[in-house]
């Protein structure tokens, strides 16, 4: 997916997949400072002992921010037309450590046209290298129509 694309640029189906993201430490310390939470991070002291990542381990809440705020390359692409981040309503299916290598995938579920700008709803699931479904759910956005359309 290249350029900018606008609310009517996208139909009902369209599927977008995204370059791997690898959570690292400093994924955790910008959410963290994002939050204001001192404490986002779970811990697993099993993982602790087979892994050099330590055991931070990645919440919902985390994940759902990283996709909101450019996890994927689907933001990007839409950035300039973004009117605003309407919801979400993701679950945690299952739990993310430092270290993992994760899997964007947006397919467009539904499409409304509003008077200042058009609704788009894509479904959103993030996997690890595992093919494990980490988080899956929706993810709503105010999309502008396209300038002098």
């Amino acid at each position: 997916m290249t350029g900018q694309r606008w609310f009517g640029d996208f139909t009902v189906g369209d599927r977008f997949e995204s370059p791997s993201k690898t959570l690292t430490d400093a994924h955790f310390m910008f959410f963290a400072g994002m939050t204001g939470d001192a404490h986002p991070i779970h811990y697993d002291d099993e993982y602790a002992k087979t892994t050099r990542y330590g055991r931070r381990l990645a919440h919902g809440l985390m994940l759902t921010s990283l996709t909101a705020v450019g996890a994927s390359t689907l933001a990007p692409v839409i950035e300039a037309s973004i009117v605003a981040f309407v919801e979400q309503t993701t679950r945690f299916r299952h739990p993310a450590f430092v270290g993992d290598t994760l899997k964007p995938r947006h397919e467009v579920t539904a499409l409304e046209r509003k008077r200042s700008a058009g609704l788009l709803t894509l479904r959103v699931t993030l996997e690890n290298q595992r093919g494990e479904t980490v988080l899956e759910g929706e993810h709503r956005y105010l999309i502008a129509y396209r300038p002098g359309a």
